[in-house]
């Protein structure tokens, strides 16, 4: 009689799975919902039938937060939540004014700067340390007291001040890119120095330029914020950050929420501004290849 021996069945090997997709950290999160929000409110909000920033309750002066009036009132009896949120609509105006300028200006310059090198690197080496040292609120508020205050004019001046930092990012990141393989091969096979620009380097900038650009934001909305407190922004009774937070500075005692509101959202949109950046800005963020 024969024993037949079975062998032994083999474990069962589980197959490892894909990456797993990481979620986003909760900062991220929060910081993407509160921008997309306020964001949102700037825009949908002015839409509404009855918004009106300016017009004044007189029943109802310096009125705390409550029904009707989510934020409270002001002095002059107008809505806090209706006045910050057109505030938010200056700032971020003067915000992308401010982003266009310095990256256009900055991302030319720093291009030049970092492709020609010699020459022309010092010129605008030397242009962008000038610009740097001359002291950007004085010189905003001389020429918004000649020609008079506007988005326009604050932006253009503000972006004007950010052109040296978008050239000197910029530049560095043409600089390193001139010593990789491919643009040297392009170098080598006698294509044109724009079409390697266009096709080779551009593509690699652009990344690292717009994730600056979200610094130049926020220098842009807090430059505003404190042009508007020092009374060289919009003029009243137009609102913006700054401006409703120096309205309220008077009756911090009695009435502290006409500065708190503004001065609130101001702070967390600034906070998340950064905080997103500097997301980006990380190499060893999650979800980052490492």
């Amino acid at each position: 009689m024969t024993t037949v021996e079975t062998a032994a069945p083999e474990p069962v090997r589980a197959v490892p799975a894909g990456p797993a997709r990481r979620r986003p950290p909760a900062g991220v999160v929060a910081a993407t919902a509160w921008l997309a929000a306020v964001a949102l409110c700037a825009l949908l909000l002015p839409l509404l039938p009855g918004f009106d920033p300016l017009h004044g309750d007189f029943a109802h002066p310096s009125a705390p937060p409550g029904p009707g009036h989510w934020l409270g009132t002001d002095a002059s009896g107008r809505d806090l939540l209706q006045r910050t949120v057109a505030g938010a609509r200056a700032s971020f105006a003067v915000a992308a004014l401010t982003v266009s300028v310095g990256l256009l200006g900055g991302g030319v310059l720093g291009l030049a700067a970092g492709w020609f090198r010699g020459p022309v690197d010092k010129a605008i080496g030397f242009a962008t340390d000038l610009l740097m040292s001359v002291p950007t609120l004085i010189l905003v508020m001389i020429v918004v007291s000649l020609r008079g205050p506007g988005l326009p004019v604050i932006g253009t001046l503000i972006g004007l001040f950010t052109v040296p930092s978008f050239t000197r990012v910029v530049r560095a990141v043409v600089l390193s890119l001139g010593e990789r393989g491919f643009v040297q091969a392009a170098r080598m096979i006698g294509t044109a120095p724009l079409r390697i620009l266009r096709r080779e380097v551009v593509p690699h900038v652009a990344p690292i330029a717009l994730t600056f650009a979200f610094t130049a934001t926020t220098v842009a909305i807090v430059a505003e914020g404190s042009l508007s407190f020092l009374g060289f922004g919009l003029r009243p009774p137009e609102p913006s950050w700054g401006g409703i937070i120096a309205e309220g500075r008077t009756t911090l005692g009695s009435a502290p929420w006409i500065s708190l509101a503004p001065a609130a959202v101001l702070c967390l949109t600034v906070l998340a501004l950064n905080y997103l950046g500097e997301h980006l800005r990380s190499p060893h963020r999650k979800g980052a290849p490492a």
